[in-house]
């Protein structure tokens, strides 16, 4: 990667970081994000850094499918790679594949461009210990009030680190490792004849001689 972006930072107090040099990503816009999600947290600041590469390399936010998000995980950067980009599963133009990869490819469809960002293993360096015990416990309910307080204000920091790094440095730029996907397609809807419910004709399946939903399928191949 022969340049770096660096995003808008985010921290609990609002404050800017000395590394906000572009206008890829805006405050406004990751605070947004955040508002989307929920929280910010270290997987959501990955997916902000990831979107600030598409942005800058694949092309503006998506109002249809002019861009296209391959994502190889359903971590927390997921929801920022919607927001910000444009990419969404109702569109059509936000595909998963369970790998359990950080790992995001972005195509233009005007010209067939394509990226594939990995996250770097090493990127983060070692977590913090403190952070590290604190979040083990988090949903023990064993975390008195100022060491819930404490693990927040660690977690914010992680994130901050995160959104900080050069991207050179947080990502490996690739090249895709699969085709621009196809464009979204409307399917007919046929009904299940075991629960009488709708279901898209490229999601039945075929027994005795009968067309079934994935779900009643499962269940008669299982008797």
């Amino acid at each position: 990667m022969t340049s770096s972006v660096e995003v808008l930072s985010y921290d609990t107090e609002d404050q800017e970081s000395e590394h906000m040099q572009d206008n890829y990503i805006s405050e406004e816009m990751v605070q947004k994000t955040v508002a989307f999600h929920g929280h910010m947290c270290p997987g959501l600041a990955i997916g902000i850094r990831a979107a600030a590469v598409a942005l800058r390399d694949i092309g503006p936010h998506a109002h249809d499918e002019e861009v296209v998000a391959v994502v190889e995980t359903d971590m927390c950067g997921v929801d920022a790679i919607q927001s910000l980009t444009g990419c969404t599963f109702g569109k059509g133009n936000l595909i998963h594949l369970d790998y359990g990869k950080n790992a995001f490819t972005f195509y233009r469809r005007s010209d067939g461009k394509g990226i594939r960002l990995v996250t770097r293993p090493d990127a983060f360096g070692e977590p913090d210990p403190e952070w590290e015990a604190l979040r083990e416990r988090l949903g023990d309910e064993g975390l008195t009030p100022e060491e819930r307080e404490r693990f927040w204000k660690l977690h914010a920091a992680r994130s901050q680190q995160i959104l900080d790094i050069p991207l050179d440095e947080l990502f490996e730029l690739q090249e895709p490792q699969r085709d621009l996907p196809h464009r979204a397609r409307v399917m007919d809807s046929v009904t299940c004849e075991v629960c009488s419910e709708q279901v898209m004709e490229t999601r039945t399946r075929r027994f005795e001689g009968k067309t079934l939903c994935i779900p009643c399928f499962n269940q008669v191949e299982q008797r």
